[in-house]
């Protein structure tokens, strides 16, 4: 006979995998105290439960946010397709917006908030825009959720002669407006042109933990974008933190063929 936590975490699961109505992602499960109210079982049993659905990657659970039940699939990241112009130029479908798209979810775009700050930079930042160690440099800060959870941050860095007097350096908590920050930078003249992307996991801080609302164990996935006009200037550096789990990595390009093109020039 299985244990009364482990009956009990089975009754949880299935009522997940259903999407029972309180038990669907983004939810918050009930109280451990209120399952105890109900009759499910000691507080023990209960936290035993939860720690097992945890476990077996149906919920995360955070101090101050409690257990929630995870995204039912992950989100599609997309890679080149999000970020074309006709979405952020001719429209108003940011990138967090287009992953959501091609991922069939909803969203609203108070999903992503935004603390603009002008000053010390990382290394890596100051360095991709060729600058000398220390120059200051505008960060826009954005945290992404879908629903109440957490997906990634993202934090661009500009140089001041590119962003000054635009929505880019506005205060005001928000998304930069129609189009977001690209559309910012084509209006002041800076179209984009070619990206570069790096990423890697590692694990994340404890400050990343807690923003996040990360599970114990769970890595994140860390990127670094670095973006170009056609003549070569970088306009924006920005470094990305994403919830491993709650995203699915997708790559679309043409597939290069050098020795052709050597051949082309003979």
């Amino acid at each position: 006979m299985a244990p009364k936590w482990r009956e009990l975490a089975d009754k949880l699961a299935d009522r997940i995998r259903s999407g029972e109505q309180g038990y669907q992602p983004g939810q918050q499960l009930p109280h451990i105290r209120d399952l105890v109210e109900q009759g499910e079982g000691s507080k023990a049993t209960v936290h035993a439960a939860y720690k097992a659905l945890e476990a077996e990657g149906l919920v995360t659970s955070s101090r101050g946010h409690g257990t929630v039940v995870r995204a039912a699939a992950p989100l599609k990241r997309l890679g080149v397709g999000r970020y074309d112009k006709a979405k952020w130029r001719d429209g108003d479908e940011v990138a967090f917006i287009a992953d959501r798209v091609a991922s069939g979810r909803a969203y609203k775009r108070n999903e992503q908030t935004q603390k603009v700050s002008f000053g010390e930079a990382p290394s890596a930042a100051v360095a991709a825009h060729g600058l000398p160690a220390g120059t200051p440099l505008y960060a826009r800060a954005r945290l992404v959720k879908e629903g109440e959870q957490p997906t990634h941050t993202l934090t661009s860095y500009y140089r001041p002669e590119h962003v000054e007097g635009t929505r880019l350096v506005d205060p005001t908590p928000g998304p930069a407006g129609r189009g977001g920050g690209f559309r910012v930078l084509y209006d002041a003249g800076y179209e984009i042109d070619t990206m570069k992307e790096e990423i890697f996991a590692r694990v994340p801080t404890p400050e990343e933990v807690k923003l996040l609302q990360l599970p114990p164990g769970e890595p994140v996935v860390e990127l670094h974008r670095t973006t170009y006009t056609a003549d070569g200037t970088v306009v924006e550096f920005a470094i990305g933190v994403h919830a491993a789990s709650r995203f699915a990595w997708e790559y679309d390009f043409k597939v290069p063929d050098s020795a052709q093109n050597e051949k082309g020039r003979k």
